[in-house]
């Protein structure tokens, strides 16, 4: 039995097309021109009707096409008796779909690759007898010990339980390098194991799990139609018009019907129709490639026309969790001994600062002691009896009971201070912020000369904080003390549209529903802001935001180029074809290639080259702000992570948290 081949199934009329093209060949060898005539233009009236029944369907739903010129064309070479012609319009109309296939098929290949590597199979460990058990990823439980293989795909969200691992995130966060994670770090499902087998805890189900997340934000993002590929779509009328307008008047001024087909026949562009949907899609492949899940194509169109960008403070313009950034000792202490014994009595807290203190002093080299007792007031500091004596560490209030001596430390905005006693004496004090995002400033600045140039910070801190934040970054306008409902209310007073929102904790998730495009830092965001902004950024990196809006107007611009030299190229072809320069034949092999120019010239928009040469610009140490954060920010995500864990129990003397 003979197999049919591939290319046939798929593409039916497309190869239907072509073999009577051949068989027109072969009775042409035997000196049948009648029977190619006829065969030619029999075959043509069924594509046109074909493409009639199409047009009706379009009509429908509201979208009027440039298929009525198809028709004309095909009724009029037949008329005329350009039989050839006929067939090769056929071929183009057949071959265009096929060919717009290919290249959104091109333009989409990192879409298709994240959800074929969604993982399939979990390796289930028995903790006692260490036999493994090969379980759909979908049976994983919260709490299951798991094995990942080399090379293998983790199946769920969990914590490390091997000492240590590399995993390659590229697929998720396109962080090319390995990332390094060490017991107790999460590891997110979708991610590639190294080279050693490694252990992880499920900490939630397949259908929960980060990679299931981002599927879901992909097939969402890859079936929507952008504003400008309606516009597109109106081009048709007055393009169908003039088409038929120019083709009339060649017929009159010449008086040779045979000049109105040779016009309609370069008049049958599939530019209109393939342009903007095969740029978009490329511009959402090129976001994807970036760490960018851009949720549709008419976000990209808004990206680029924005004009004014909200902030949310605390996790998106600042890092969202607090680090030391100064160790102030009073007479008798050492900056060194103040930070040892602060951070020493603070392994028996479970202070949100404790993390911080206790960080700081392990990079700086210090060996903690081991407390003889401990005991936490909550939210007001901890006492602990280490061998230098009784230390007190908290706010001012708690260490003042037993060090009158204590006064408190001149503070700058944004900042607060963390207070130490020893033995009834004042020991100094520890400073700590939210650090402002190295790269948060520079943000503002590109987004700026992108044209968005309107700024808004909304937060709910206090207004000195705010204004401090915002003088750093250089956010001219700033509302504080704002609850989520009032952050709706502001972004939707906003006149200059379109507006970007950009957050990334769950009461961020309203405000960014309301605006025209949300923006959701989602590496360590919450999954209700994830799932109601328009934009996901899966890198913890706020430059992305400046890369996505130039993706937005790379692919605007790609994608309206691309339709203007389609019409272009068509105006200049029948113009020509108006004079009788090109036979319809000819013209239709004309078409033709300015139908692959155009779907080539739309497939610039996966920008392959430009992210190819930033990432060199980026090893090299030659890239703006916004690309410089791709080598560092997993290492970046790493520490704040760290630095976050602060479900710390008082541990019972002696116990001392490794």
């Amino acid at each position: 039995m003979t197999r049919i081949p591939a290319f046939a199934l798929r593409y039916p009329i497309v190869a239907a097309t072509i073999a009577v093209g051949l068989l027109g060949l072969a009775l042409w060898a035997f000196d049948a021109p009648a029977a190619v005539q006829w065969l030619f233009s029999g075959y043509g009236l069924v594509i046109a009707l074909i493409e009639f029944v199409g047009m009706l369907r379009r009509l429908r739903r509201g979208s009027l096409g440039i298929d009525l010129l198809a028709i004309i064309a095909i009724v009029a070479t037949i008329l005329v008796g350009e039989y050839v012609a006929t067939l090769l319009i056929g071929l183009m109309l057949t071959g265009g779909a096929a060919l717009e296939d290919f290249a959104a098929g091109r333009a989409a290949r990192e879409l298709d690759a994240l959800l074929k590597r969604a993982p399939q199979i979990a390796h289930r460990l028995d903790p006692d007898s260490g036999e493994t058990t090969d379980v759909s990823a979908t049976e994983v439980r919260v709490g299951d010990l798991l094995l990942v293989r080399p090379s293998e795909i983790v199946p769920v969200d969990g914590n490390l339980h091997s000492a240590s691992a590399a995993f390659d995130e590229s697929s998720l966060t396109g962080e090319s390098l390995p990332v390094e994670r060490a017991a107790g770090d999460g590891v997110l499902s979708g991610s590639i194991n190294g080279q050693t087998a490694a252990r992880i805890v499920a900490t939630a189900t397949a259908a929960n799990s980060q990679y299931q997340r981002i599927i879901a934000l992909v097939h969402e993002a890859s079936t929507s139609k952008a504003p400008v590929v309606r516009l597109a779509d109106r081009y048709a009328i007055p393009f169908t018009a003039g088409s038929l307008a120019l083709a009339g008047l060649a017929w009159a001024l010449s008086g040779d019907p045979v000049r109105f087909a040779e016009v309609l026949v370069v008049a049958t562009p599939c530019p209109l129709l393939l342009a903007a949907p095969v740029a978009f899609m490329g511009g959402m492949s090129r976001a994807a490639r970036n760490g960018i899940i851009v949720k549709g194509a008419g976000v990209l169109e808004a990206l680029s026309r924005a004009q004014t960008v909200v902030f949310d403070k605390t996790g998106t313009l600042t890092y969202g969790t607090p680090a030391i950034t100064e160790v102030r000792p009073e007479a008798g202490f050492t900056a060194d001994e103040l930070l040892t014994l602060a951070a020493s009595a603070e392994q028996y807290s479970s202070h949100v600062l404790a993390a911080s203190v206790i960080a700081t002093a392990h990079e700086r080299g210090l060996e903690l002691h081991v407390a003889e007792s401990a005991s936490e007031a909550a939210t007001f500091g901890v006492e602990a009896r280490l061998g230098a004596g009784t230390v007190r560490v908290g706010k001012l209030a708690f260490i003042s009971d037993g060090a009158a001596d204590a006064t408190a430390t001149h503070l700058a905005g944004g900042e607060l201070a963390i207070y130490v006693s020893v033995d009834g004496r004042f020991a100094g004090s520890i400073v700590a912020s939210d650090r402002v995002r190295d790269n948060a400033r520079q943000t503002v600045a590109d987004l700026a000369r992108l044209g968005v140039r309107e700024n808004l910070m909304l937060t709910g801190d206090a207004r000195a904080t705010a204004q401090h934040v915002a003088a750093q970054v250089g956010i001219v306008h700033v509302r504080a003390d704002c609850l989520p409902s009032d952050k709706v209310e502001a972004v939707r007073a906003l006149t200059r549209r379109p507006v970007i929102m950009v957050g990334d904790g769950v009461n961020d998730a309203p405000v960014l529903a309301v605006a025209d495009v949300g923006i959701a830092m989602g590496a360590k965001g919450s999954t209700a802001a994830s799932e109601s902004a328009d934009v996901v950024i899966l890198l913890d990196d706020i430059s992305r935001t400046v890369r996505a809006v130039r993706i937005g107007k790379d692919t605007v611009r790609v994608a309206l180029q691309s339709i203007w030299l389609g019409i272009v190229l068509s105006v200049l072809l029948m113009v020509v074809a108006a004079f009788g320069l090109i036979p319809a034949t000819a013209g239709a092999i004309s078409q033709e290639a300015v139908d692959l120019v155009t779907i080539l010239n739309a497939l610039r928009a996966i920008g392959g080259r430009r992210d190819v040469e930033a990432a060199r610009r980026v090893r090299v140490g030659a890239a703006p702000i916004e690309t410089a954060a791709v080598e560092t920010a997993a290492v970046e995500t790493a520490a704040v992570e760290t630095l976050g864990k602060t479900d710390r129990p008082v541990h019972p003397v002696g116990d001392r948290p490794v």
